[in-house]
């Protein structure tokens, strides 16, 4: 399988995304496009697969929702659309929702962003650490034991980060500009699908 700079490709339609919203007038809700966001999140698949069995819920679960809003994207254009549509359905909270499996797909390029930058702050060759507070940080508070243990268990199964780095055919200073890149714009997305939630009074803790 060929993972041939999917760093850059992640990083580069992350910043296509921040962008689009950078260039929203002041006071205006930016109007994101389903589109071109479920492709990029569908860019950061391959790097769960990268870290092997520790993160394979998170692969399953990210791949899984990205592909029902990129469904959704065939007939709903933009983000804030999607979600007003959930909220005249009465289904927000309903498993399998958009609006529920945005909340969950913000999660993945979250903990994606908080590991690069775990990453980039530590010394050494391994991922372990880097690891487990990125999940510890954004993912554990909403799981139950039994997958929290499985995690654990699979932190032992990580790759190195020279191995990491080797799956991603990248070197050191490639990986921390496209890392670095993509940590910004994700940044911006996050909290731009925040906003969404908390301007609705969705709430984004559930």
């Amino acid at each position: 399988m060929e993972e041939d700079k999917t760093l850059r490709k992640m990083a580069e339609a992350f910043k296509e995304l921040a962008n689009t919203l950078n260039q929203c007038p002041d006071g205006e809700e930016a109007r994101l496009e389903l589109a071109p966001f479920s492709r990029a999140c569908s860019l950061v698949s391959p790097l769960f697969r990268c870290l092997g069995i520790a993160f394979k819920f998170a692969e399953l679960d990210y791949v899984a929702k990205v592909n029902d809003l990129a469904d959704a994207s065939r007939s709903i254009l933009t983000l804030p659309v999607m979600m007003d549509g959930d909220i005249e359905a009465n289904c927000v909270r309903r498993a399998g929702s958009h609006t529920r499996n945005l909340l969950r797909v913000k999660r993945g390029i979250d903990m994606v962003k908080v590991l690069f930058e775990h990453i980039l702050s530590s010394e050494g060759n391994s991922l372990k650490d880097a690891a487990s507070k990125s999940y510890a940080q954004v993912f554990a508070p909403y799981h139950g034991w039994a997958i929290r243990k499985a995690v654990g268990a699979g932190m032992y199964a990580l790759p190195t980060k020279a191995q990491l780095l080797s799956k991603l055919k990248e070197d050191e200073t490639s990986a921390r500009i496209q890392m670095q890149s993509y940590i910004a714009s994700a940044t911006a997305v996050v909290m731009y699908i925040d906003q969404l939630f908390i301007s609705r009074k969705l709430g984004i803790d559930w």
